[in-house]
């Protein structure tokens, strides 16, 4: 397969490419289909479903544990503060503008170069399984998920988002919870009816003060957050209930299952979850790909956002060329040389595993 230099001048044309085209969640399709046409053209066929596809090294070796590498082609809309054509891909002062370029296009094509430079190389200790997602940015069914089942056997997970190539050993998960206290309508001018609001106001201050046992050595303790409260009708009736919205940032300490269970086992209210798929992640500090990018000279941290790493039941490790706090910003870029900087760093620190 071509040499570090080759693949990374082929990784930015395909990431010039795929910024031409729009590939909002759930409209990844002609992206999909570059990137299916790009592999095809270095040999090698992708497995597909939908808007994702999947691939693995040429000498997969069933009696080796297999290394998933990630990351996804959708994008958000582009934001109205844009000055710039969202998709025109343009390198200006080392700049590879356009939508989608850092969130997630350059840990994308730096993920797919490191795949074709390990591709067809013989001996590996590691087998490689590609898979290029849908979906990413709205947490949808139809991406990462959707496809897990497929993959087989997978030891653990390099996930692919903008960390300025530091490593991201832990990931807050996401629960979001609707609250109901229920009470009994009445005439406010009356001693009648049972009022919600009052009978919510222990819940919500129970999810103020609470303290979980458990405390997470990256991010400390669950944070639960009342961010939207909704009860009453008019200024004279005792409202029936009072609907309350909670915002769970769930810890590496802790599954959401059991967050969950420990919430309900405290309040009186009803709670119920919209999803529990966002979980957390993390990785021991000891794996040899975190002590890898560690000898290399990379920090670790927590990350508080939520990526594909989420709905992964293996340990892994959130980590890539560009900013997070470029993604979403009008006028979008990722620096060039951050993408030859991620494809050498990621080989690096897979050779030394």
């Amino acid at each position: 397969m071509a040499d570090i230099d080759t693949l990374f001048q082929q990784a930015v044309e395909l990431l010039q490419q795929l910024i031409l085209i729009p590939s909002f969640s759930r409209e990844e399709d002609k992206t999909a289909d570059a990137i299916e046409q790009f592999m095809k053209q270095h040999g090698i066929v992708m497995h597909r479903k939908l808007n994702n596809l999947w691939a693995w090294n040429k000498y997969f070796d069933a009696g080796k544990p297999t290394i998933l590498l990630n990351s996804h082609h959708d994008t958000v809309k582009p934001n109205s503060g844009y000055t710039r054509d969202p998709f025109d891909a343009k390198i200006e002062d080392g700049k590879l503008y356009g939508l989608g370029s850092n969130d997630a296009g350059g840990c994308l094509v730096s993920l797919i170069a490191v795949f074709l430079y390990f591709y067809d190389k013989q001996d590996l200790k590691y087998n490689f399984c590609l898979a290029t997602t849908a979906e990413e940015e709205i947490s949808g069914v139809n991406g990462l998920e959707l496809i897990i089942p497929e993959l087989g056997q997978l030891d653990f997970g390099i996930v692919g988002e903008p960390t300025l190539m530091q490593l991201a050993i832990a990931e807050r998960g996401l629960m979001v919870l609707d609250c109901t206290a229920y009470g009994k309508a009445g005439h406010a001018a009356r001693e009648e009816g049972e009022n919600a609001i009052y009978k919510a106001l222990p819940d919500i201050e129970w999810f103020r003060t609470f303290k979980f046992p458990k405390e997470s050595e990256v991010f400390g303790p669950v944070k639960m957050s009342v961010t939207i409260i909704n009860a009453g009708s008019q200024h004279n009736v005792v409202p029936a209930s009072c609907v309350f919205t909670v915002d769970v940032r769930v810890t590496d300490a802790y599954r959401n299952e059991e967050v969950l269970e420990i919430i309900r086992r405290h309040v009186s209210c009803e709670v119920k979850p919209r999803s529990i798929r966002l979980k957390p992640s993390s990785i021991d500090k000891n794996h040899p790909i975190v002590q890898a990018g560690i000898a290399l000279g990379r920090t670790t941290y927590g990350s508080p956002t939520t990526s594909d790493q989420s709905l992964l039941d293996i340990q892994s490790i959130k980590v890539g060329p560009g900013d997070s706090a470029r993604s979403h910003t009008a006028d979008e870029f990722v620096y060039v040389d951050e993408i030859r900087q991620g494809i050498e760093l990621y080989v690096k620190m897979l050779e030394q595993i």
